[in-house]
């Protein structure tokens, strides 16, 4: 119903920014923000502070912006950077495991700044998060140039395919005029007027290096390439992480392989894809509506069939490829092309100026000089990507004058992860990141007595079954069940 009659992702937001009366949005709104990139939160720490003293939440939005690949030019970072300083409650910039970055605590009266400000530099927060197909990931490979760039390529294409076409963002946000429109199937020819019926993930992956998690996702292209060029994709679907405490009948669940495709099919398969989904995915019980279920639920050949219907092309046989770390290697590489390319650990990727640790500043005084890019990663890092030889000294020398860079930081620290959890996060049920830095010195304690303080453990935390963090991925994993409380996932390989 809420999507149904919310005239194309409209509802009465709009309305909604102009009363003051209160810090959040109400009514279908407070779900319908999530299509445009937001989350209602509030600050959990003074929650029962406020309640005492008669006052509603300290209600705030989270922005997760669109990057399809983690892409972002130095002159995007500049207007991030400052937009966290003077409009967030934080100051942060969070880096996530969606490959994009996300502001916390941003007000009410700020929020048309906010998009408007990311408009101003070529971004935007569109379909990242709610029933639609969110940002789409790709492999982080600064070495194989030609390789990554097709591959990042690709997975612009299939984003921009899959967005919502219906103009409520920038009508919202950026005061553009309303074209009034009736046929259904012209203003969404993928997603439909009801949209999906849960969120959907897809991503781009350049094997041997699963970084993205192929198995945490519902839509999966893994390049294929012969002589370095891309030819097509084994094609995975119905992969995901997400459940719900004491019910069975929800679980993480694998991907399927579905076979190969030549690369000028895929935006059709990415469609054919989604529109089953949308069409055959539970509407009735939101806790079975990802595809992961749908697939259980009809048949992974049923469902492969009426792609390939739908498509008009049938899948071949998938092609050899092989997964055989899914971590970023971090420090100064050079690849095919001749640039260099630092990958830079950022722990629970939290940019932000700590004691000892001034990381913001020193991602704005590398953004001031940097003629290449930044690549975010689905690890919740930064890599400095592009830097010429004459420039590499002074982007090293800034890095480890502000803390990007530290010799001391453990195999162990680089291989975990958590997602934000408490105070902002609203379905969380334990703590991640703020318990993660901890936990990390524990287990190292550990691998030293033992004789292994070189080597590593993949180690997530989640503050809740959603799976974020995406723990269940993890050789040890921590999903959160109540204060203090975790369910421990173990088993699986450095693969993914």
């Amino acid at each position: 119903r809420l999507k149904a009659e919310s005239d194309y992702l409209r509802g009465t937001i709009k309305e909604d920014l102009q009363d003051r009366m209160t810090g959040g949005f109400t009514s279908d709104n407070f779900q319908l923000i999530r299509t445009h990139g937001m989350y209602q939160q509030d600050d959990r720490d003074i929650r029962a502070e406020r309640q005492k003293q008669k006052l509603e939440p300290l209600h705030n939005v989270m922005l997760r912006a669109r990057l399809p690949g983690g892409i972002i030019n130095p002159t995007q970072w500049l207007a991030i950077d400052k937009f966290a300083d003077d409009y967030t409650s934080y100051g942060s910039i969070r880096l996530t495991t969606r490959q994009t970055f996300q502001f916390h605590g941003v007000l009410k009266p700020n929020i048309k700044l906010m998009h408007q400000t990311l408009h101003s530099v070529g971004l935007d927060s569109i379909a990242t998060a709610g029933d639609v197909n969110r940002n789409v990931l790709c492999t982080s490979n600064p070495v194989e140039s030609a390789l990554h760039q097709e591959a990042y390529e690709w997975a612009t294409k299939i984003s921009e395919h899959l967005l919502p076409k219906t103009r409520a963002y920038a009508e919202i946000w950026l005061d553009e005029e309303k074209v009034e429109t009736t046929e259904d199937d012209i203003i969404e020819p993928v997603l439909g007027s009801n949209y999906l019926p849960r969120k959907f993930k897809t991503t781009v992956v350049i094997p041997p290096n699963n970084d993205i998690d192929v198995h945490a996702n519902d839509l999966n292209f893994v390049a294929i390439s012969e002589g370095g060029e891309l030819i097509g994709f084994n094609v995975l679907v119905g992969g995901g992480l997400a459940m719900t405490h004491g019910d069975k009948a929800t679980y993480p669940r694998c991907a399927d392989d579905f076979g190969f495709i030549a690369k000028e099919h895929t935006l059709a398969i990415a469609a054919a894809v989604v529109t089953t989904q949308r069409d055959w995915g539970n509407r009735v019980n939101r806790k079975n509506a990802k595809t992961k279920y749908t697939l259980d639920r009809v048949g992974v050949d049923t469902f492969k069939a009426e792609v390939e219907r739908r498509a008009g092309i049938e899948f071949s046989e998938s092609r050899s490829y092989e997964f055989t770390h899914r971590g970023d290697n971090f420090g100064w590489v050079e690849g095919i092309d001749g640039k260099n390319h630092l990958t830079l650990f950022i722990e629970n990727g939290r940019i932000l100026d700590f004691n000892g640790k001034s990381l913001k500043t020193g991602m704005l005084e590398i953004a001031k000089i940097h003629k290449g890019d930044f690549r975010l990663t689905a690890n919740q890092n930064l890599i400095v990507a592009g830097v010429s030889a004459e420039d590499k000294t002074v982007i090293e020398q800034l890095a480890r004058e502000h803390g990007l860079i530290s010799d001391g930081v453990s195999n162990q620290r680089k291989s975990s992860m958590a997602c934000v959890a408490f105070p902002t996060c609203p379905l969380a049920m334990a703590e991640a990141e703020r318990y993660l830095p901890s936990l990390v010195d524990d287990v190292e304690a550990i691998l030293e007595k033992n004789g292994l303080k070189d080597d590593s453990i993949i180690l997530r935390v989640t503050g809740c079954p959603n799976g974020c963090g995406r723990a269940m991925l993890a050789e040890i994993g921590l999903v959160g069940k109540g204060p203090g409380k975790y369910n421990m996932y173990l088993g699986s390989d450095l693969a993914g």
